[in-house]
């Protein structure tokens, strides 16, 4: 980007375990022309997919049920309901999506939808979801899902109605942003019944 108004100063790396994190010390050319330096940690974890499965006959959707350490040290509930999501690693999005699916969910989807890609929290974190819906139905279901034991995964399925789930947001039960976004996107976009 050569016309970023950023003159990069220094990197430092300050941990590399599940990811990493980096010092960047830089100038930042501001719009009335100054030039001021900065220092920020960026932490970088890899991008991701998510994905929202809806049956449009019955108004449902598949949702998952899961630890999460973040919310537990900050005080709230450490058990999120969140749409099926996970790290590219080596895939590209819509193949990390399917798969994640059929692990988590217990379902193999036949249609996926991209709907947009986005930089979930951009002050500090380089990490860029992919986001999609897929239409399903009861015969697409596989297995009962649950996660991969030996990764630390233990998921719980729900299927609910879009309406329910949405009154969950509203009651902040739900309280991932990635799921408040596909619910939002199923109920605008007349997705389902």
């Amino acid at each position: 980007m050569s016309d970023a108004p950023v003159r990069m100063k220094s990197v430092e790396l300050l941990s590399d375990n599940w990811g990493t994190l980096k010092k960047y010390s830089y100038d930042f050319l501001r719009r009335d022309g100054r030039k001021e330096p900065h220092t920020r940690e960026v932490y970088d974890r890899g991008n991701g997919a998510v994905v929202l499965p809806y049956d449009p006959e019955r108004n449902t959707v598949l949702l998952t049920r899961q630890f999460r350490l973040p919310a537990f040290v900050t005080g709230h509930t450490p058990m999120l309901i969140e749409a099926c999501a996970g790290l590219l690693d080596d895939n590209d999005a819509e193949t990390t999506a399917r798969k994640e699916t059929e692990e988590e969910l217990g379902y193999r989807l036949r249609h996926i939808e991209r709907v947009f890609d986005v930089f979930m929290s951009p002050g500090s974190v380089t990490e860029r979801l992919v986001f999609f819906v897929a239409a399903y139905n009861a015969s697409d279901r596989i297995s009962d899902g649950g996660g991969h034991e030996g990764e630390g995964e233990d998921i719980e399925v729900l299927e609910m109605t879009l309406d329910h789930a949405l009154s969950l947001v509203r009651k902040s039960e739900i309280v991932d942003a990635k799921t408040i976004m596909l619910l939002q996107h199923l109920k605008l976009n007349g997705l389902t019944g």
